[in-house]
């Protein structure tokens, strides 16, 4: 028996090294992954104001703007403004995308209702952002909150509040999940467009995961959730929608799901029963595409999407 022990001691003596190099390479591994996550990939922006005039051949006064964030960062976005006294809306893009995504949307909003549109870049997006890092919801639903702040601080020709105390929310993944991070905390948010809503943060860590390293295992996005916890020092919160949306009370909703949208399609469609006021819901969850693919939609296949968004806003923005 003393001889197995004394085997069993220099076996274990032998393999510690290599156990050592495995939990310090997987340590390396989790960190390099939820380093990467946090970065979403940023790319040259898909159109821009002075581009779109070119193309369209319209002047449009839209401007560079640019505000702190709650917790002191900056924050940037394009502006467009409309008549004074107006309301103003929000567009709030997914993860990966950037300001540009939502543009020609927001664009068609802003000639139909002439409401003011602000398209802010979400933190960790977009070209150079002025914050690196994303957190998958936790800080964005402050930053969609300094945001109407902004918008407040802003006066007409007449010197004014350009914008009317009555907002609302536009937001695809990321961004629907942060506007209803914020609305409950906000009374001025009365409406809100959500398309392809996550379920809470988790499903977004394992959606930006399986994309950054291809690989969709069980046990890797347990150890990468758990890492990305630690990452945030306590700060990451995993709030449900459901529960976000059991806050939201008597707001106009429409929920906006497709067939291109994969595990999200089934997300937004559950979310439907957990609002209080069913009657205040408007579900639209079969598309033929959603905000997802909108930036590369055909002029006839854009206007089925633009067409519900532009009138649930223009009906019930006023």
């Amino acid at each position: 028996m003393a001889h197995r022990r004394r085997l069993g001691k220099k076996l274990f003596k032998s393999l510690l090294p290599i156990l050592l190099i495995l939990v310090v390479a997987l340590l390396i591994a989790l960190a390099s992954i939820v380093y990467g996550i946090t970065r979403p990939p940023r790319r040259s922006y898909l159109v821009t104001p002075q581009t779109f005039s070119q193309i369209s051949g319209s002047a449009l006064k839209v401007t560079d703007e640019e505000w702190r964030n709650r917790d002191g960062t900056m924050a940037r976005g394009w502006l467009l403004r409309g008549a004074e006294g107006a309301p103003a809306i929000i567009f709030l893009h997914r993860y990966g995308a950037d300001r540009s995504s939502l543009f020609n949307l927001g664009i068609k909003v802003n000639e139909a209702t002439n409401f003011t549109i602000l398209w802010p870049d979400l933190r960790g997006h977009g070209l150079n952002p002025p914050v690196s890092w994303s957190s998958f919801g936790t800080r964005e639903g402050d930053d969609a909150l300094a945001a109407l702040d902004f918008l407040r601080t802003l006066k007409g020709g007449s010197g004014k509040e350009l914008v009317a105390n009555r907002f609302g929310l536009f937001g695809v993944e990321l961004g629907a999940y942060a506007g209803m991070r914020a609305a409950p905390r906000e009374p001025a948010v009365q409406v809100l467009a959500l398309d392809s809503v996550p379920r809470d943060a988790d499903e977004l860590v394992n959606a930006a995961v399986t994309s950054d390293v291809s690989v969709s295992n069980g046990a890797l996005l347990s150890l990468a959730r758990a890492a990305t916890r630690v990452y945030f020092l306590g700060q990451y919160e995993n709030k449900t929608s459901c529960e976000l949306a059991a806050a939201l009370g008597t707001r106009r909703i429409l929920l906006l799901a497709g067939v291109d949208d994969g595990y999200l399609r089934d997300s937004t469609k559950s979310l439907e029963r957990c609002f209080p006021n069913p009657a205040s819901v408007d579900a639209k969850t079969d598309l033929p595409l959603t905000g997802f693919t909108l930036p590369s939609a055909t002029g006839e296949q854009g206007e089925g999407y633009d067409r519900p968004v532009i009138d649930f806003f223009a009906k019930n923005l006023h």
